[in-house]
């Protein structure tokens, strides 16, 4: 469905992270390793990174594929990040929306991705929309379900909500609205990293006090990477990561 990576460390280039491994991002929009559904993700992409002393991160979007965007591979080899979020798209239909679909979206200074499909969509999800306001339904810029998930997941930021409460619990609301969804979110705000596995791979690469990645699966062969079980939450900071079981939402 999609391909999915976050960073926090010491500042690097976008590059060093999504185009310069031997199994980078951009070489998994064409040949995934490990992708369980669909084979090429050239659906559109984007990146999403901070700025020092700035909470509210920049983004960079198209609908296209990553590989024949040159604006990208200048940016890529530039700009420098402590913190960054990228994804590259296999749409699970077509849509409308070009790069609105594409991750990451963003709001409240968090960046978010969502690699899987949700069951059913839209009618399996047309209770939960109807929890959310009129108007931040009328803030959703694009019309898929990644979409409406991160909608779900920035209602209860906005409501103060811890980010690791409000995607484990986001994830369990649709998982028991839509069952058989596959919920693997990537979340970040500059200084924590919260992904979930649900139904679809996901990898660590921590050195704590150095740099934690969190990706769908590994941009090169270093044996230190390990994947995360189906069904948790990961939170990772700077110095600590904490997996925690996930339970299913009829236990």
């Amino acid at each position: 469905m999609c391909r999915h990576i976050a960073y926090l460390g010491p500042p690097v280039t976008l590059g060093t992270m999504v185009t310069e491994p031997v199994h980078s991002l951009v070489r998994q929009s064409w040949e995934p390793r490990r992708q369980r559904y669909g084979t090429v993700n050239a659906d559109g992409f984007g990146v999403g990174w901070y700025a020092e002393g700035d909470p509210v991160p920049g983004r960079y979007r198209r609908q296209g594929p990553v590989w024949g965007d040159q604006t990208f591979a200048d940016l890529a080899r530039v700009v420098r990040s402590h913190a960054l979020l990228a994804a590259v798209r296999d749409a699970t239909e077509a849509d409308p929306d070009g790069e609105a679909a594409a991750a990451p979206f963003t709001g409240g200074g968090v960046l978010f991705s969502h690699n899987g499909a949700v069951k059913g969509w839209p009618e399996s999800m047309a209770p939960l929309a109807a929890t959310l306001p009129a108007a931040e339904l009328l803030r959703l810029t694009a019309r898929c379900d990644s979409a409406l998930v991160w909608a779900l997941v920035l209602h209860r930021l906005e409501a103060g909500d811890a980010l690791p409460q409000a995607v484990a619990d986001t994830v369990r609301e649709v998982a028991e609205a839509a069952p058989g969804s596959r919920l693997n979110l990537l979340l970040t705000d500059g200084r924590t990293i919260v992904a979930t596995a649900w139904g679809d791979t996901l990898w660590l690469l921590a050195e704590p006090g150095r740099h934690t990645v969190v990706a769908s699966e590994p941009y090169d062969d270093d044996p230190r990477w390990h994947e995360v079980p189906d069904r948790t939450l990961l939170t990772a900071t700077g110095t600590d990561v904490l997996l925690t079981p996930l339970k299913e939402p009829t236990e």
